[in-house]
């Protein structure tokens, strides 16, 4: 009957079950509250391990670079080595060919002299 009083004990029954039902209600969101901070966790641990991955490629990338400039500086040390041996080699090149000149250059005037004599010879 629609007007039946309720008994007390019926209204502590339903406050109980309304109790038990937003308990469950709250339950159930803290249970999808935790599920999204794992979901959150793993997405924070798979960036963490994707920046250590990128970290790890840029010290690999950087050690690549440093040895790459270290033997780009031997090979320049080589080559520089090696034009200063071809300097050297060409002045010294440079300088026989000097004396070699003054020779001729001697010899030019010693047939000269000796020309210039026959001729006197002659007269």
């Amino acid at each position: 009957m629609p007007n039946d009083p309720v008994t007390p004990t019926q209204g502590r029954a339903e406050e109980h079950r309304s109790a038990a039902e937003s308990a469950r209600s709250e339950a159930e969101k803290l249970r999808r509250l935790e599920e999204e901070a794992r979901q959150v966790s793993d997405r924070h641990r798979a960036a963490l391990d994707l920046a250590r991955q990128r970290r790890e490629h840029l010290r690999e990338a950087s050690e690549t670079a440093r040895v790459a400039g270290e033997q780009g500086r031997v090979a320049a040390e080589a080559a520089r080595g090696a034009a200063m041996d071809g300097v050297k080699k060409t002045a010294e090149a440079l300088e026989a060919t000097l004396e070699q000149m003054k020779v001729v250059e001697e010899m030019r005037r010693t047939l000269r002299d000796m020309g210039d004599v026959n001729k006197s010879d002659f007269n």
